[in-house]
């Protein structure tokens, strides 16, 4: 059920972007920028977890369609719709908010090879 709801703001997003116009180049060019927070784990699982999840969690995303939407700034609602994609995505995907023990356990579940092979 979560992985459908990822693709369901995925699909809302895009369709939105669509909507607004915006440059679907622009779109191509951020749409990965929420991933360079995997930079994080340089410093190690906490700090990479906690640099992940803030990237990629949907607070951020609706702080900034709202402010787009009220402060009629279609540049910054543009980016917020990128941003849900972004994270709509990796929903989908299975790739959930990190837990600070290792990068493959997330909220919705183990990701990457349980095998030793």
């Amino acid at each position: 059920m979560l992985r459908l709801e990822g693709l369901a703001v995925l699909a809302a997003a895009v369709a939105a972007y669509q909507y607004l116009g915006a440059s679907w180049g622009a779109f191509a060019m951020l749409f990965l920028l929420p991933d360079l927070s995997f930079l994080g784990y340089l410093a190690g699982p906490r700090v990479g977890a906690a640099a992940y999840n803030a990237a990629h969690s949907y607070i951020g995303p609706v702080a900034l369609l709202t402010s787009g939407l009220v402060g009629e700034r279609p540049a910054v609602l543009a980016f917020g719709l990128i941003w849900a994609a972004h994270i709509g995505l990796d929903r989908a995907l299975g790739y959930g908010l990190k837990y600070g023990s290792e990068f493959g356990a997330t909220h919705l579940g183990r990701i990457g090879r349980t095998d030793p092979w």
